[in-house]
């Protein structure tokens, strides 16, 4: 009897192990049958198929649905249930977008996605439940440094040593009363400290500032450290290590943070007008539309109005030397008769009269001749004020220090010759 029930138990839990083995069997076949999501813009590709196109001329959302499956009625309910919250009425030529398919039924897309760029997207659902999103990727700023030595042009050594080649605008726009960019020296050379934006990690999406520089322009050290120089107007400007502005009495550019677009060119061809040559005696500063727009100089607003060319646009008399004008404004804030200082919103920019984008077109005159501001010996600009000085002594330490212990590629050369020399110097037994 007891070797029965022992017999019976040795089944009972044989039986019992082999019905977890199956059942590990089955749930490790069900692990391996589920797969790693492949997101791509949000949408998990293991259950949909993307169709990536270009924006072609006379393409417009409704179209490209329509082309796609989607009747016009569908069409309808879906911009009436996105309606305030996305814009897709304007597609830029040759920009992309995505239709992304149910694996189970690739008749009809059941998202469309437009992404013209790296740093956002709109996504919207086509089906069901109709609704629309604009997702913009987060970004994150990193700080960066780089030193350079001029061969040819800035531009070309920026390219050379492979760092984004728009601070060639910024650090002409800080250097652009004191080095003229178009009469570089070979052996000019250049450190940067600065803040680049990027966006899933790697993908770079523009240069934030420079936060400090030294520029050797035929022998000569200049140092630029970014400083907030007014802080109830947030002006920032830059200045050299012995706290001294290197701007003259007029701001360099109209806008809070310049970023020159178009020089001053007499012999400009200009798009707009079919590529012809027409003079360019202004300087255009690129900015976002609602930017605002500051006055270069003290001085009193002479001219407040719109015109064709122009769009809305202000012109100031600062002494009976200097005028200067600001050209495209979405909306003018100041009135003739009215005194305004240096740094003070005077209107905001636009897209006002003949112009292709949002910009300001800054004028100069000296003794009623049009003329390049960056070409001109203006008065010097009023120094940080004392109160100041001691912060911007102690804020620039850090900076400097950088700066200082950048090496240059030509001095890094020379640390390895040197360190190679002296190690094979140390195998030498004799």
């Amino acid at each position: 009897m007891i070797r029965a029930l022992a017999l019976l138990l040795f089944f009972v839990v044989t039986s019992c192990d082999k019905g977890i083995e199956k059942s590990q069997e089955a749930k490790s076949a069900i692990v391996n049958t589920i797969q790693e999501p492949k997101f791509h813009y949000g949408i998990d590709l293991n259950f949909y198929k993307a169709q990536k196109n270009k924006i072609k001329r006379g393409d417009t959302f409704g179209k490209i649905l329509e082309k796609n499956g989607i009747d016009y009625p569908q069409v309808y309910k879906i911009l009436q249930a996105i309606k305030g919250k996305v814009n897709i009425r304007k597609l830029t030529l040759g920009k992309s977008y995505s239709l992304f398919y149910s694996k189970d039924s690739l008749v009809t897309p059941e998202y469309f996605v437009y992404h013209p760029g790296v740093s956002g997207f709109t996504l919207i659902h086509l089906r069901d439940s109709l609704y629309g999103n604009v997702i913009i990727k987060p970004s994150r700023l990193v700080e960066l440094e780089a030193s350079g030595i001029i061969e040819s042009s800035l531009y070309e050594t920026m390219q050379k040593i492979g760092i984004n080649e728009s601070l060639t605008y910024y650090l002409s726009d800080i250097y652009a009363w004191t080095v003229d960019f178009f009469r570089l020296q070979k052996g000019d050379r250049f450190k940067i400290i600065y803040t680049e934006k990027f966006v899933d990690d790697s993908i770079s999406i523009g240069i934030d500032r420079i936060k400090a520089s030294y520029f050797e322009h035929k022998g000569k050290s200049l140092y630029a450290f970014e400083f907030i120089s007014d802080p109830e107007k947030g002006i920032v400007d830059y200045f050299d290590n012995q706290a001294n502005s290197l701007r003259r009495a007029f701001l360099q550019g109209p806008l809070k943070f310049n970023r020159v677009s178009s020089r001053y060119n007499l012999k400009r061809r200009i798009a707009y007008y079919g590529n012809r040559i027409r003079p360019h005696k202004g300087t255009d500063f690129a900015a976002g539309v609602g930017t605002p727009i500051l006055a270069t100089a003290n001085g009193r607003v002479v001219k407040s109005r719109y015109s064709k060319g122009n769009g809305n646009y202000v012109t100031i008399k600062h002494s009976g030397t200097y005028s200067t004008q600001y050209l495209h404004m979405k909306k003018r804030k100041v009135n003739v008769g009215e005194f305004v200082k240096q740094g003070e919103t005077i209107g905001w920019i636009g897209m006002t009269g003949n112009t292709s984008g949002p910009h300001v077109c800054y004028r100069f005159w000296k003794n009623n001749r049009q003329v390049d501001p960056f070409k001109q010996k203006l008065p010097e600009a009023k120094p940080i004020s004392s109160d100041l000085k001691i912060k911007f002594a102690n804020y620039i330490v850090p900076y400097k220090t950088k700066l200082d212990c950048i090496a240059f590629e030509s001095e890094l050369k020379s640390e390895i010759a040197v360190n190679n020399n002296q190690s094979t110097n140390a195998k030498d037994p004799s």
